[in-house]
Formats: C-alpha cells, structure tokens, sequence
C-alpha cells in the first residue's frame, strides 16, 4: 500500500474460476487477500435441474484491501478472470476503508 485512501473489493465468484480470478490478481501485484466459501444466490433465485429446485449456490468470496489508485486493474483483474458470460459469474462490491489495523504490531494503517 502506498498510503493513500484504501478500498476494499468484495467480490463473489464461481469458485471454478478461484485460480483463473487468483492468477490475474497476482499478475496485476494484488498477492494479499482473504477467500472464503459461500452460499448465495443472484436475481435467477438460484438454478432448476429436472425436479429439484438448488436456491443456495456455492460460491466463493475474495475480500482484497487496494489502494484507490489501483481500484480499476484490480477490478478489471476480477472481471476478466471470473467471466464466463453465464449468469451466475458473481458480483464485485467496492467500498472505501476508513481505517486498518495490524494486529501483530498494533500500527494503525
């Protein structure tokens, strides 16, 4: 981070896509992020096969801390990496952090 305003990306993924997402974020410099397993479902109320009707998908979500001046490779490395054109590719939510801590030092970010 270079010490200016800071974003976090919120993005929800298919987590087939986990190494394609995880590799261009890595290509772009972004090496630090959290991901963990999710359930959800987007506006298609989940999917219909046959009789069985599945509302809760699996997903995966990677939380990464930007700063704002690389807001857009970040996204863009999201976008590019989790698209297959299919419904169900994710969403990406970015809000700004108004301050980080790190816990081992107590240093305020």
């Amino acid at each position: 981070m270079s010490g200016g305003p800071q974003i976090m990306i919120r993005a929800v993924i298919r987590p087939e896509r986990e190494a394609e997402v995880l590799g261009r974020l890595e290509a772009e410099g972004f090496y630090a992020m959290t991901k963990a397993p999710v359930l959800g479902r987007g506006e298609q109320r989940g999917i219909q096969v046959g009789a069985v009707s599945y509302d809760e998908l699996a997903k995966l979500m990677l939380i990464v801390v930007v700063d704002e001046t690389a807001l857009p490779r970040a996204v863009r490395a999201i976008e590019e990496g989790g698209r297959t054109g299919h419904h169900g590719d994710g969403k990406i939510f970015v809000q700004t952090v108004r301050e980080s801590y790190t816990i081992r030092s107590g240093t305020r970010d």
